[in-house]
């Protein structure tokens, strides 16, 4: 797909992997005028009204926007994640089948996968069991638009693709402690213990779980290449294949941020799923995605972006 002269929507634009995406789709050749970003404050997306005036005249669609978190938040919130991220994303795949939209992109999520998928996870096995119970709510809601985008292509020939990123990481995420995931929890948690001068860090879990990460910009340059060059409603994976365990990451951020207190593992607190590795060679062979940040690499920009900001995020949590 030639991008430019594209009218193209990005939900969820404003976000840390949205402005990467935007970013991405500018270098591809797509019109900086005609994209658009709505936002949560002109459109509920959880509504049918808004979906519909969000895709008017519209090419194409690139669905990011998600109500996610980490572990926490998953355990809190569990209707609310199931019924915000299903409702957001159903209505939108039909509001842009009734106004004849060119392109649906939908990002999904590594959640949607079994609890014991074996790993590297394959895209044939995301069937194969329950999701793991914390992540359940969220990974199901968003495992539907992947049925139904496959029923659409089926009924009415509508090009919906569907990518399954792994955990994603890098400037701009979300730092706050309520609701970010691992990478951004840990890091805020190390810059505080070293600017309280904390002679011990809590970390969840008892660090044995396994976990790969993909950094915005990455995943960002892999969804704009599937937006252009995929045309299959088969789920594909946004991955690295790198496999790292939740102890090694905590000592790796611990090592690069020159925190050398102890770390002391609650292990009353959740694990979340055993291991997650993704199988990306789906992604190589269709479209020609590789990861090219490396983690160390990736880890080393995203501390130093949230250094820099570390300030105004919390004055920005303090206001609100």
């Amino acid at each position: 797909m030639d991008l430019s002269g594209k009218n193209i929507v990005v939900t969820g634009g404003a976000g840390f992997l949205g402005k990467a995406v935007v970013a991405q789709l500018v270098a591809a050749g797509a019109d900086q005028e005609k994209i658009l970003v709505p936002r949560s404050r002109d459109y509920d997306l959880t509504t049918m009204d808004a979906c519909q005036r969000v895709v008017v005249g519209q090419d194409v669609i690139v669905h990011l926007a998600a109500h996610v978190g980490g572990i926490g938040l998953n355990r809190e919130k569990p209707a609310e994640l199931f019924y915000d991220n299903l409702m957001m994303g159903a209505q939108l795949i039909e509001a842009a089948h009734r106004n004849g939209v060119e392109k649906f992109v939908c990002v999904g999520t590594i959640c949607a996968y079994p609890k014991f998928t074996p790993v590297p996870f394959k895209e044939e096995d995301i069937w194969e069991g329950y999701p793991e119970e914390t992540n359940a709510p969220y990974g199901v809601a968003k495992k539907a638009l992947l049925v139904q985008l496959q029923s659409y292509r089926d009924q009415y020939g509508f090009n919906g693709v569907y990518l399954l990123p792994v955990n994603l990481y890098g400037p701009e995420d979300n730092f706050n402690p309520a609701s970010s995931h691992v990478i951004p929890a840990l890091i805020r948690k190390v810059y505080e213990a070293q600017q309280r001068g904390d002679a011990t860090i809590p970390v969840w879990g008892d660090g044995s779980p396994t976990r790969e990460f993909l950094f915005s910009e990455d995943a960002a340059r892999g969804i704009v290449m599937a937006t252009q060059s995929l045309e299959s409603s088969e789920p594909i994976n946004l991955g690295t294949g790198y496999e790292i365990s939740i102890k090694d990451l905590v000592e790796l951020i611990c090592k690069l941020m020159g925190y050398e207190g102890e770390l002391v593992w609650q292990t009353d607190k959740p694990n979340g799923q055993p291991r997650r590795c993704l199988d990306t060679q789906k992604a190589k062979e269709k479209f020609g995605f590789e990861a090219k940040v490396s983690f160390e690499e990736g880890l080393k920009r995203t501390i130093d972006w949230y250094r820099e900001n570390a300030a105004a995020i919390e004055k920005a949590e303090a206001i609100a």
